[in-house]
């Protein structure tokens, strides 16, 4: 057993990467691995930090496919016995019956930790998410809409959100009773959390005075305690309690062109592959299928080697055409063009947008786990990555969530070092 204060589990790489910094913010060191390491490294790892982090792919996934990825870590978890195990879910509840079931979660949860309760905590205010009476909403471009009308959330190619009360979103997931806790019954959370007879009880936050109580109130229960909730959860666990590590640097010491690749198709990543268009970068479609990736990495790697920085595009491209999961399909291309910049030692930072994509380009470049290296502003983070393989090794990494940073997030990271 160690002294561990928490282990999350995130099921996409960009989540994840923001629970550990919303940790690291609050002075809790930390290691995220990609995917679940050897268990003794795990257990290393474990006895070093105050917080570890798996990275994983289960927001993407199908029921079945989710216990064979989860049930494995929660296993895993309940050895290393922290004060926490967090399912780190992203701050939109991204989610449905048949794909990425929070549902299914907390049946995966009580079978491993007890029947207690699950307390799920999806606001995050800092990045304009808020829960009020249990109703969730999403800010998109500055204006805060009910999560079932937020442009993005509403039309989601995968888990479109039709419904803002996550209760009932949750409840649709499993037969085990969801239920709510307002703000205004805040009075004796621990209690009320402790007394549930439901399976698992959404919680309010408004602002992030309302995360650090929501913090608080966990740390009030007897651990182990199993919660759900996006980085606003692992916000309010590290500020009510927080560690002893510094501040995190603004900057590294990386300099020269930035590589994207992205497979989100999210407005916001397509108006900052324009910005950067229009300071100059190439931007261009992205090329699927094998036959087609060399020449498109020659042609990368000839505009870095210049000192051009590159976009490579995915909501331009048919990814239905080349008989794979449109995914997989992206995140293969993705990842044989960034190996191929980095072999040829034009690219060491690069940008991927997307959860999901960020999942499957990260394994695939072979990257055993993950630390912070800087924060440059807001949730922005940059990342070191930690590989056997010495060409992958120090690559500096911005996994980044389709709608997350502004309009010129691009050329900011370029200008970072100079």
């Amino acid at each position: 057993m160690s002294e561990l204060r928490a282990a999350f589990y995130g099921d996409d790489f960009t989540g994840s990467v923001d629970a550990l910094l919303q940790f690291a913010r609050r002075g809790w060191s930390g290691r995220l691995f990609v995917g679940l390491p050897d268990a003794a490294v795990l257990t290393a790892a474990a006895s070093a930090v105050d917080v570890v982090g798996i990275a994983g792919i289960a927001r993407s996934l199908a029921p079945a496919e989710m216990d064979a990825e989860v049930r494995p870590v929660f296993e895993v978890f309940a050895c290393l016995a922290p004060d926490l195990v967090q399912y780190k879910a992203c701050s939109t509840a991204d989610s449905a019956p048949d794909v990425g079931s929070l549902g299914r979660v907390i049946e995966l949860a009580r079978e491993r930790f007890g029947e207690r309760a699950v307390p799920m905590l999806f606001a995050q205010p800092d990045f304009g998410r808020h829960t009020v009476f249990g109703q969730h909403f999403a800010a998109e471009q500055g204006v805060i809409h009910r999560l079932d009308r937020q442009p993005t959330m509403s039309n989601h190619p995968s888990t479109p959100m039709t419904e803002a009360d996550l209760a009932v979103h949750i409840g649709r997931q499993t037969s085990l009773p969801i239920g709510s806790i307002p703000l205004t019954s805040y009075g004796d959370l621990p209690g009320r959390l402790a007394a549930a007879g439901e399976a698992a009880l959404v919680l309010d936050a408004l602002t992030d005075d309302d995360l650090v109580t929501v913090g608080a109130a966990l740390g009030a229960l007897a651990p182990p305690v199993f919660a759900i909730g996006s980085g606003g959860l692992s916000h309010g666990v590290a500020a009510a309690a927080p560690g002893g590590e510094g501040p995190i640097p603004m900057a590294t010491g990386e300099t020269g062109p930035v590589l994207v690749v992205s497979g989100s198709r999210s407005a916001q990543t397509r108006r900052q592959a324009d910005a950067a268009a229009a300071a100059g970068w190439l931007v261009r479609p992205l090329v699927l299928g094998e036959e087609g990736t060399d020449a498109a990495a020659a042609v990368v790697a000839s505009a870095l080697r210049s000192g051009r920085s590159v976009v490579l595009t995915s909501d331009d491209v048919d990814a239905s055409a080349h008989g794979r999961a449109p995914l997989e399909a992206i995140a293969e291309a993705a990842a044989g063009v960034v190996r191929r910049a980095v072999q040829a030692g034009v690219g060491r930072r690069v940008i991927v947008c997307g959860g999901d994509t960020s999942s499957r380009v990260t394994r695939l470049l072979g990257v055993g786990s993950l630390s912070i290296a800087a924060n440059p502003e807001g949730n922005i983070v940059l990342l070191r990555a930690h590989a056997d393989d010495p060409v992958i090794d120090g690559l500096e990494l911005l996994l980044k969530g389709g709608q997350v940073g502004r309009d010129a997030l691009f050329t900011d990271v370029e200008a970072l070092g100079r």
